[in-house]
């Protein structure tokens, strides 16, 4: 049988590499394709402002003129000042069951990151580590959520044959909005909100623009010396900004303010895969209607924690506001069942980073997902 691996320029003819999922994924319930404007946006140099420090190449094979498969490579020149150069990326790796595919795809991905002087690659990540990140190596049952991949059980093997070797799992964890919290959680929550100098406000989304920037000022300096950790830059902000403006609670995303000055933030969406769940990518001609529909009026039941930060000199000041952390994961939480959510993800945390999990553990939450990042030296 015939295999073909082609190339495809970011900012080109795109149908092939969104469309492959069709294939790869038929069959799998748990699979929801995302709307293809969005990632072809994203894809695209001239949509996505991560291209004004990244470049990146995609690669579809075919066999017999079926499409059975995708991968995308990339470098992200942040991620290199920042963790070393010669770093690149794989990423959207997705695949039949088929180590020839698999590998066929790979060696295409490595000749074009090799030509760009790359050593050491790690991923998936599409297309950096501020996007959906790993292969799902556990909780295959589960569809994702909002920005996050999924993966079929076979990917992690594949991966493993062309020579790719664990670098680190990640953990999604699923909190239930019927756990009760315990008594001593509830009172060190009542205490943070207690303090006079210390303010809980919503984002406030007619200047979210201003109030995103601030929020990733704080992301980039609690996250900074982290694993995985990417500067996020100010196009990158703006560009937040316009996506998040339909679909941002402002109930369960907020900053913390201490004496007026923003030093935290904690910033829930709705699952937006919900409203996006048998679209097959297409808004039009009656998608919109349907995703509107679900987002606005039955409304997502479930979110996702994606960002928890507070700036260093506050977390430092264990006396005073050791406590904080902890009482920003309440506050959510309660405002999260307070607006009829039944659950969120939190995601994602380091399998390394004990404090960060047994706090997560702490309030019932447990993990449901694994995601897991691999490296391979060229």
């Amino acid at each position: 049988m015939s295999l073909e691996v082609h190339p495809h320029e970011p900012g080109g003819k795109l149908a092939d590499f969104m469309n492959v999922v069709d294939t790869v994924f038929a069959g799998d319930p748990a699979f929801v394709r995302p709307l293809d404007f969005d990632l072809g946006g994203r894809l695209t140099p001239k949509k996505n402002p991560l291209f004004d420090h990244a470049e990146a190449m995609y690669f579809t094979a075919r066999r017999d003129g079926r499409l059975v498969g995708r991968v995308s490579a990339s470098v992200d020149h942040d991620f290199c000042a920042t963790h070393g150069e010669g770093w690149g990326h794989f990423g959207f790796f997705d695949t039949i069951d088929d180590p020839e595919v698999a590998a066929a795809l790979i060696e295409a991905a490595e000749a074009w990151l090799r030509d760009k002087g790359v050593t050491r690659v790690i991923g998936p990540m599409s297309l950096s580590a501020n996007e959906e990140i790993g292969l799902l190596v556990d909780g295959f049952e589960h569809p994702p959520s909002t920005m996050m991949g999924h993966s079929r059980a076979w990917q992690g093997g594949l991966a493993e044959g062309c020579g790719y070797v664990k670098e680190k799992d990640l953990y999604c964890w699923r909190f239930d909005s019927a756990i009760e919290l315990k008594q001593r959680t509830l009172r060190a929550w009542e205490e943070v909100k207690a303090l006079p100098e210390v303010t809980l406000r919503s984002i406030d989304m007619k200047r979210l623009g201003q109030e995103l920037a601030v929020i990733v000022d704080i992301y980039n300096e609690a996250w900074a010396g982290k694993w995985g950790f990417v500067p996020i830059t100010m196009r990158e902000v703006e560009k937040m900004a316009e996506d998040l403006s339909l679909v941002l609670d402002p109930d369960i995303a907020f900053v913390a303010d201490i004496g007026g000055e923003p030093v935290g933030m904690c910033i829930m969406v709705p699952n937006i895969n919900e409203a996006v769940v048998g679209l097959h990518g297409a808004l039009f001609p009656f998608g919109w209607a349907k995703f509107l529909w679900r987002l606005k009026v039955t409304r997502p039941k479930s979110t996702r924690l994606i960002l928890l930060g507070i700036r260093e000199r506050i977390r430092k000041n264990v006396k005073r506001y050791g406590g904080l952390s902890a009482a920003m994961m309440v506050e959510v939480r309660q405002r999260g069942v307070a607006k009829g959510y039944t659950w969120s993800e939190l995601s994602w945390t380091r399998e390394d980073d004990a404090p960060i999990n047994l706090g997560i553990r702490s309030m019932g939450a447990s993990i449901y997902k694994t995601y897991r990042v691999y490296q391979k030296e060229l």
